[in-house]
């Protein structure tokens, strides 16, 4: 599968922003997605996991209440809604996806990524 992200921007603190990540390949509904962001210098860090068979949705702490993760089958699609936005969430945002991820917060069990898409939060 190959995905597309995109939908970053600049944005002042307090804002909000829609990511959205598409998806090559008929089977896009079988496969389980992340979102993950990287900061320059840093390691690629987990947001939010989901196997998309009506399970739980896993929210990183830092996340959670401000950030919700849906996704759209019939149009092979998944997206990052973040609202309340702050400085430390610039990063770059990596989609990914995996048959077998189980909801991972390791970006090791996540085999295909997409290409990032840069959000700026200034203060």
């Amino acid at each position: 599968v190959q995905l597309q992200a995109c939908g970053g921007g600049l944005v002042q603190a307090g804002g909000s922003l829609r990511l959205s990540c598409a998806a090559s390949g008929r089977t896009f509904s079988s496969y389980h997605m992340g979102w993950f962001r990287q900061v320059p210098g840093k390691e690629r860090e987990f947001v939010v996991a989901d196997t998309g068979s009506g399970g739980p949705t896993y929210y990183a702490d830092s996340v959670k209440g401000r950030f919700t993760f849906s996704r759209d089958n019939a149009k092979n699609t998944v997206y990052l809604q973040m609202k309340d936005l702050r400085p430390e969430d610039t990063a770059v945002y990596y989609c990914a996806a995996d048959k077998a991820a189980w909801s991972s917060r390791n970006t090791r069990d996540y085999n295909y990524w997409g290409q990032g898409t840069l959000v700026t939060v200034s203060s």
